[in-house]
């Protein structure tokens, strides 16, 4: 972990746009997680995340609990980034962390990095600690990966 930042990244044969589309498609977060955490978008999403924009997702790690995301970060095709907290009350207290994908168009196809930046994390110091950095690389690797199959086909790896 660079700091307050964990990033993985993958050559995918496809165009920046397709994979932009998939990643800021929310009703489509469960089919790339790799983490395994990710069950299901909340009722209403918004049918294309722009600046601003809010999204619920239910998920489970042990326990079932959602998250409330708002895009932080958007440039059409090249990076969209949301930052989580937990619904309700408690994401007054619990959450900051900063999902951020870029996609940057090289000979081949796309390069594209997922990072995980706890900076404004009010948890910050606790998810440091442990394997939950390397954990997370883990699930962002997969995360890649499936993004990857999706868009290259049954060839992808």
């Amino acid at each position: 972990m660079q700091g307050d930042v964990v990033t993985v990244e993958r050559l995918i044969a496809a165009p920046a746009s397709e994979l932009f589309g998939i990643v800021s498609d929310v009703r489509r977060h469960p089919e790339i997680d790799g983490s395994g955490a990710v069950v299901k978008p909340k009722a209403e999403v918004p049918q294309e995340l722009a600046l601003g924009s809010t999204f619920g997702m239910s998920m489970k790690a042990g326990v079932p609990y959602s998250m409330t995301n708002t895009v932080i970060e958007y440039e059409q095709d090249r990076r969209i980034a949301w930052k989580t907290v937990l619904s309700g009350f408690l994401g007054r207290y619990i959450g900051g962390r900063i999902w951020r994908y870029e996609f940057e168009p090289v000979e081949g196809g796309t390069l594209v990095r997922e990072s995980w930046d706890i900076s404004q994390d009010r948890q910050s110091t606790f998810l440091r600690r442990g394997k939950l950095p390397s954990a997370t690389a883990d699930g962002m690797t997969k995360t890649l990966e499936r993004l990857a199959r999706i868009t290259e086909g049954p060839a992808a790896g």
